[in-house]
């Protein structure tokens, strides 16, 4: 059985992954649905931003532009935003979603690693589950570096080892031979303060506190097969997963799941 294709293999994830929002859809609905933490990782997120009335602001992977469509009653009516994403299926769906509710808003297929800005452009660039994607961290983070402005913010929000690890069990115990996702992160919480501290002059971490508690099997499987474990996963080991997860709701009423969510906040 093959492995599943790594986190930050940008040909697999422009033409499979994220060649379309269907299975970044799939994995935003369930945390929609079944989070225990009701206050919404994108608002809790936009709160993390203490910027000027006017500022600058570059999202980096922006995906579907959940971030600011989440928030677009609160967006200050002078930030120019720029958002950006390695795929152009991405790109067209945030463009689609956002462009006729907030036309300032530009669209720019870009890659972190060689950013199309100039020299001290931005007064903050938002870096939103996507770094792990990245395969030469170091040279995005130099990016990053040069379009911020003086004492510009960088926030770079990751997962950590032990995110979903409830969900890597019973793929396991269903699929000895598939990895867990966590088992590819290349920037989490874990790691990514000691990958960030050579560009940045200060940084903090805060934490977002969570959980899952599943109570459908199908949004369950949904989950599983928008990931690239779908890639590897077989007829009976797929009938294993929804009989595992139907007998564990039967008995327990839910499948609960552990989540580590925050944000690196840096400044130049």
């Amino acid at each position: 059985m093959p492995s599943p294709e790594p986190l930050d293999n940008p040909q697999h994830l422009c033409s499979e992954q994220y060649r379309s929002a269907e299975n970044l859809s799939a994995r935003i609905q369930l945390h929609q649905r079944f989070s225990t933490n009701r206050y919404g990782w994108f608002r809790w997120l936009f709160d993390q931003f203490d910027l000027s009335a006017d500022a600058h602001i570059l999202e980096l992977g922006c995906g579907r532009g959940d971030l600011w469509w989440e928030n677009r009653d609160r967006l200050p009516s002078r930030w120019h935003i720029a958002l950006t994403d390695f795929s152009p299926g991405m790109l067209d769906a945030a463009r689609q979603r956002l462009a006729a509710v907030m036309p300032h808003m530009t669209f720019c297929t870009a890659d972190a690693q060689a950013l199309p800005f100039a020299h001290d452009t931005f007064d903050a660039v938002i870096a939103n589950h996507m770094l792990y994607h990245v395969p030469d961290r170091p040279r995005a983070f130099r990016e990053v570096h040069r379009v911020l402005r003086p004492d510009g913010h960088f926030f770079a929000a990751t997962n950590g080892w032990g995110h979903l690890r409830e969900l890597d069990e019973l793929l396991v115990r269903c699929a000895p031979k598939v990895e867990p996702q966590n088992a590819h992160i290349g920037f989490s919480l874990d790691n990514g303060a000691a990958q960030l501290r050579p560009w940045f002059a200060r940084l903090t971490r805060r934490d977002y506190p969570d959980a899952l508690e599943i109570t459908e099997v199908e949004s369950l499987m949904a989950y599983i097969l928008s990931t690239s474990a779908k890639e590897t996963l077989e007829g009976e080991q797929l009938a294993c997963l929804r009989e595992a997860a139907t007998k564990r709701i039967a008995a327990e009423g839910t499948v609960r799941v552990r989540k580590e969510l925050g944000v690196f906040h840096c400044r130049v």
